[in-house]
Protein backbone atom coordinates (compact mmCIF):
# COMPACT_ATOMS: atom_id res chain seq x y z
CA UNK A 1 0.00 0.00 0.00
CA UNK A 2 1.09 3.10 -1.11
CA UNK A 3 1.34 6.26 1.26
CA UNK A 4 0.69 10.13 -0.29
CA UNK A 5 3.76 11.29 -2.20
CA UNK A 6 5.28 7.96 -2.35
CA UNK A 7 6.76 7.16 -5.75
CA UNK A 8 5.18 3.80 -7.01
CA UNK A 9 8.83 2.26 -7.83
CA UNK A 10 9.99 3.24 -4.63
CA UNK A 11 6.65 0.93 -3.39
CA UNK A 12 6.98 -1.76 -5.67
CA UNK A 13 11.06 -2.08 -4.54
CA UNK A 14 9.82 -1.74 -0.55
CA UNK A 15 7.52 -4.54 -1.12
CA UNK A 16 10.26 -6.65 -2.88
CA UNK A 17 12.60 -6.21 -0.05
CA UNK A 18 10.42 -7.62 2.08
CA UNK A 19 9.70 -10.50 0.23
CA UNK A 20 13.58 -10.83 -0.64
CA UNK A 21 13.70 -10.81 2.89
CA UNK A 22 10.81 -13.81 3.98
CA UNK A 23 12.21 -15.84 1.33
CA UNK A 24 15.70 -15.67 3.12
CA UNK A 25 14.69 -16.20 6.45
CA UNK A 26 12.28 -19.28 4.79
CA UNK A 27 15.62 -20.34 3.28
CA UNK A 28 18.06 -20.00 6.55
CA UNK A 29 19.52 -23.48 4.79
CA UNK A 30 21.21 -21.07 1.92
CA UNK A 31 24.35 -20.01 3.72
CA UNK A 32 25.85 -16.60 2.97
CA UNK A 33 29.18 -17.51 1.76
CA UNK A 34 26.98 -19.85 -0.62
CA UNK A 35 24.72 -16.28 -1.59
CA UNK A 36 28.58 -14.84 -1.79
CA UNK A 37 30.06 -17.74 -3.77
CA UNK A 38 27.43 -17.58 -6.96
CA UNK A 39 25.43 -13.94 -6.59
CA UNK A 40 28.31 -11.56 -4.97
CA UNK A 41 26.55 -10.36 -2.24
CA UNK A 42 24.74 -11.90 1.20
CA UNK A 43 22.54 -11.08 4.36
CA UNK A 44 25.34 -8.97 5.34
CA UNK A 45 25.30 -6.79 2.80
CA UNK A 46 21.90 -6.28 2.30
CA UNK A 47 22.45 -5.42 5.75
CA UNK A 48 25.61 -2.82 5.08
CA UNK A 49 23.07 -1.54 2.38
CA UNK A 50 20.28 -1.22 4.51
CA UNK A 51 22.10 0.63 6.84
CA UNK A 52 23.88 2.79 4.31
CA UNK A 53 20.45 3.93 2.60
CA UNK A 54 19.15 4.48 6.18
CA UNK A 55 22.00 7.25 6.50
CA UNK A 56 21.12 8.68 3.07
CA UNK A 57 17.71 9.36 4.94
CA UNK A 58 19.23 10.75 8.21
CA UNK A 59 18.58 7.75 9.83
CA UNK A 60 21.46 6.32 12.30
CA UNK A 61 21.23 2.71 12.57
CA UNK A 62 23.74 0.50 13.94
CA UNK A 63 25.37 -2.41 12.23
CA UNK A 64 23.45 -4.80 14.59
CA UNK A 65 20.36 -2.94 13.85
CA UNK A 66 20.53 -3.49 10.33
CA UNK A 67 21.74 -6.96 10.66
CA UNK A 68 18.45 -7.77 12.97
CA UNK A 69 16.63 -5.94 10.42
CA UNK A 70 17.73 -8.36 7.59
CA UNK A 71 17.91 -11.29 9.84
CA UNK A 72 15.08 -11.20 11.60
CA UNK A 73 16.49 -12.08 14.98
CA UNK A 74 20.09 -11.01 16.20
CA UNK A 75 23.11 -11.60 14.16
CA UNK A 76 24.88 -14.18 16.62
CA UNK A 77 21.43 -16.10 17.59
CA UNK A 78 21.13 -16.68 13.70
CA UNK A 79 25.04 -17.77 13.54
CA UNK A 80 24.21 -20.06 16.49
CA UNK A 81 21.20 -21.46 15.07
CA UNK A 82 21.71 -21.47 10.54
CA UNK A 83 25.89 -21.19 10.15
CA UNK A 84 27.55 -23.99 8.97
CA UNK A 85 31.71 -23.75 9.00
CA UNK A 86 32.39 -23.17 5.10
CA UNK A 87 33.99 -25.80 2.94
CA UNK A 88 37.34 -25.04 1.36
CA UNK A 89 35.20 -25.14 -2.28
CA UNK A 90 32.71 -22.62 -0.76
CA UNK A 91 35.43 -20.25 0.20
CA UNK A 92 37.31 -20.74 -3.38
CA UNK A 93 33.64 -19.72 -5.10
CA UNK A 94 33.89 -16.65 -2.42
CA UNK A 95 37.12 -15.33 -3.29
CA UNK A 96 36.63 -15.33 -7.04
CA UNK A 97 33.03 -14.17 -6.92
CA UNK A 98 34.60 -11.11 -4.26
CA UNK A 99 37.00 -10.11 -7.52
CA UNK A 100 34.34 -9.90 -9.51
CA UNK A 101 32.55 -7.50 -7.37
CA UNK A 102 35.91 -5.33 -7.25
CA UNK A 103 36.13 -5.32 -11.27
CA UNK A 104 32.22 -4.57 -11.32
CA UNK A 105 32.19 -1.78 -9.04
CA UNK A 106 35.26 -0.11 -10.70
CA UNK A 107 33.27 -0.08 -13.63
CA UNK A 108 30.59 1.95 -11.84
Amino acid sequence: MSTPGDKPEETIEAAVLRRLLKHLAVRADIQNIDLMGYGGFCRNCLSDWYREAAEEQGLSLSKDEARERIYGMPYDEYKEKHQLPATDEQVRRMEISVAKNKIAKSDV
